[in-house]
């Protein structure tokens, strides 16, 4: 049977040890998946995030473009240069992009305009233009010398629309703020747009159609830009180490093999620019361990589990094992226990009937064996039902009063007719009486008694039972000077079923003996404990409340 036992200790073990190595390597074979997880999450980051980044930092200038522009449309092309240069300011202070504007207060005639442009009977030309910028608030300028590229590049663009110009349907706002608006590198340049009216007006002008002298007012504005006061915005500093502003031709000569990069190019005038991102590969490798350590910790989580798993499915095979071997030892044992009186009834009995006649001293032996034999039965029934009655609290404390100096010297004397070599002696301090029952008493005495001679050496039987009556507690020690118990069993010796292995549990011992007195113990609501030297003895000490 120990064979067997350790085979399936040794398989359970093995089976545990073969599910931790494919969790284990499951484990390790996540961490290595994960962490290329994280990578290439960072990677595609690096690239895509860039878009993000634009568009927060060119938030501004797309807030110019569609809102701050369309501004200028509102006054009909009556801009004088004083609402001008409030509007201006505005700009150059909201825009910090925006280094210069120029306005021009301009004019549509059906009669020639000098530096403007004229086809067929329309006109368009500048009555005068004015400077701001950050340095200089206004500087005035006259129309003849102060014509730019931009305000002649933008008369033809419209000229070119109005010759194209469906009258019989209204042009979205969309297509005349693409008409009217020309974006040049680091330059906007801006027409206020007309009513449709006035470009029906003007179409009929392109069409040299005769009416009598008008003028239509409007006004352009030019912006120069500057990419390098746009304010970056870098909203992935964890990703992005370092964001510049650069020539889109820009490729640096002394690249660092350690470094990572990744462009961008600006919108709309800024289109000769470019986002330029650059980091370290350590800064890199620091933004994946971020990404990888909470999925690290996850799977850290469940493989702890896992192993936890595994310790208690262990655990209760061991366990498991540990109960079936006591199960089986105790049937073992109390089969045995019950075969030996049976036995020897059977035998007595046998010779008895065998006999053809029985001597008054041969019926007094036979008689006296089977009352022997009959004891041990019964004493070994009333101890299996006593426990099982203990442990289950089916029954009460009958409590009495109790002279334990009659209760001791009546144990002993019955102790010493049984084994006439036992040594008693005993002490008695304090009180001489307690109120307890006595029976449960009796079955504490008896079992620990029985165990100081049972595990005592023929020349060593011998116990001394001290009892102590104090006004809160009771306290009874038995000293033998017995086998003694080992330290490494001490906490096992009061668990059902189990026995030390030694000489004297050979001949049969069901496990019960120190089990039921911890039973009866905690029964009472006491204590019990024990010292223990191999080779010189034990001392058990019992501690009940004082009733």
């Amino acid at each position: 049977m120990k064979k067997e036992q350790n085979f399936g200790f040794r398989k359970n073990f093995s089976l545990i040890v073969i599910f931790i190595a494919l969790i284990s390597t499951f484990f390790v074979l996540s961490l290595f998946v994960a962490f290329n997880y994280s990578k290439k999450v960072v990677e595609n980051e690096y690239v895509s995030e860039k878009i993000n980044v634009l568009e927060h930092s060119m938030a501004p200038y797309n807030d110019f473009f569609q809102n701050k522009l369309t501004e200028i449309s509102f006054y009909n092309g009556y801009l004088d240069s004083l609402n001008a240069s409030k509007y201006i300011d505005s700009v150059l202070l909201s825009y910090p992009f925006v280094e210069k504007v120029t306005f021009y207060d301009a004019e549509v005639k059906n009669s020639p305009i000098a530096d403007g442009l004229t086809f067929g009977n329309f006109s368009l030309g500048p009555k005068a233009s004015y400077d701001y910028s950050k340095l200089n608030v206004k500087t005035s300028v006259t129309v003849s010398k102060n014509i730019g590229d931009e305000f002649r590049e933008l008369a033809l663009k419209v000229t070119n629309y109005l010759s194209h110009l469906d009258t019989a349907k209204v042009p979205s706002q969309d297509e005349l703020f693409t008409v009217f608006t020309s974006v040049r590198s680091n330059k906007i340049t801006y027409l206020n747009i007309p009513q449709f009216d006035d470009l029906k007006a003007y179409k009929q002008l392109l069409r040299k159609v005769e009416m009598p002298p008008v003028v239509f007012q409007q006004d352009m504005l030019s912006f120069d830009l500057n990419p390098d006061n746009i304010k970056i915005l870098n909203i992935r500093p964890k990703l992005y180490q370092n964001i510049e502003i650069r020539p889109i031709t820009y490729d640096p000569l002394s690249k660092k093999l350690d470094n990572i990069s990744t462009e961008v190019t600006l919108p709309g005038p800024f289109s000769d620019y470019k986002l330029y991102f650059t980091s370290s590969k350590t800064f890199i490798n620091y933004a994946i361990l971020r990404e990888f350590m909470p999925l690290s910790l996850i799977l850290l989580l469940i493989y702890g589990v896992l192993l936890l798993v595994a310790y208690l499915i262990f655990r209760n095979l061991n366990i498991n094992q540990k109960m079936y071997k006591l199960q089986y030892d105790f049937v073992n044992n109390l089969t045995h226990e019950f075969k030996t009186p049976v036995s020897v009834i059977k035998i007595a009995g046998n010779n008895i009937k065998s006999s053809p006649s029985i001597s008054a001293q041969e019926q007094k032996f036979y008689g006296r064996i089977l009352d022997e034999e009959a004891d041990k039965l019964n004493g070994l029934m009333n101890k299996l039902l006593s426990f099982t009655q203990i442990e289950n609290r089916v029954i009460t404390l009958n409590e009495e009063e109790v002279n334990i100096r009659e209760f001791i010297e009546s144990t002993i004397e019955s102790h010493k007719l049984k084994h006439p070599d036992f040594d008693f002696t005993y002490e008695l301090i304090g009180k001489e009486t307690i109120i307890t029952d006595p029976v449960l008493l009796g079955s504490l005495f008896d079992n620990l008694a029985e165990n100081a001679y049972k595990y005592s050496s023929p020349d060593k039987k011998k116990l001394k039972i001290s009892a102590k009556l104090s006004k809160n507690k009771a306290e009874f020690k038995f000293t033998d000077s017995g086998i003694g118990i080992p330290s490494s069993e001490i906490n096992n010796i009061f668990k059902k079923f189990y026995r030390i292995q030694n000489q004297y549990n050979q001949n049969g011992s069901v496990g019960l003996g120190l089990a039921f007195c911890k039973e009866l113990v905690d029964f009472m609501k006491g204590e019990i404990s024990v010292k223990s030297k191999v080779g010189e003895g034990s001392e058990f000490l019992i501690v009940l409340p004082f009733n």
